[in-house]
């Protein structure tokens, strides 16, 4: 019997796509798309799902949180991220939440597939990423700001703290005292239960803000 496979994605271009390259009906039945987190959810609560093609950047409940979601209410259901994301500090944090595979949009076919067999067989696949982006998708800072209700100079003093400015020198740059910026800073700390700049820095790379 052939394993189910979703494709949860918003670009019907792109599931229209993996559609046609991933006919193998001896493998896997790919059922019906989804297009985003949400949807998916109310799926796999109606019935179970082999493999899921998940995409990060889906509107309603974005592709992390639905990960966690997922991963929380169906742990045996098999999650292969496909995105077009060549971000290590997003590849370490869905395998933190139990992906079992991260591979890019722009993989040639016979990859994908391959890296669906393996997830299937129980193997991670987690894509050798080259050449990464050397910055995070605005996308995933607007969420960021939003899950720990940052502003965006909070942000952007996080940042200036991940380049080794002191309070005095980003004070500078943005026209505002040092205690203005020092203010920032504990509200930073606070806000994001870290008790110094190390742990403010460490919590900013694996969140792939720096």
């Amino acid at each position: 019997m052939p394993h189910s496979l979703i494709i949860a994605d918003d670009h019907q271009l792109l599931i229209d796509g993996l559609i046609a390259v991933l006919q193998e009906p001896d493998e896997w039945e790919i059922l019906p798309p989804v297009n985003d987190g949400r949807q998916l959810l109310d799926r796999l609560a109606e019935a179970p799902v082999d493999i899921v093609l998940l995409d990060l950047n889906m509107p309603h409940i974005d592709g992390i949180k639905t990960l966690e979601l997922l991963k929380r209410q169906h742990p045996h259901t098999k999650v292969l991220v496909l995105t077009n994301y060549n971000q290590p500090q997003l590849q370490a944090e869905v395998r933190r939440l139990g992906a079992n595979g991260y591979l890019l949009k722009n993989a040639p076919a016979l990859t994908l597939k391959s890296a669906i067999r393996a997830v299937l067989a129980g193997e991670e696949c987690f894509e050798e990423l080259t050449h990464p982006d050397t910055a995070p998708p605005a996308y995933f800072i607007d969420e960021f700001m939003k899950k720990y209700q940052l502003t965006r100079r909070e942000v952007e003093i996080i940042k200036m703290v991940g380049s080794e400015l002191t309070s005095k020198e980003i004070g500078h740059q943005l026209s505002i005292s040092e205690f203005t910026v020092n203010t920032h800073r504990k509200n930073i700390l606070r806000k994001l239960e870290v008790k110094n700049t190390a742990g403010l820095l460490n919590f900013a790379k694996q969140h792939g803000i720096l």
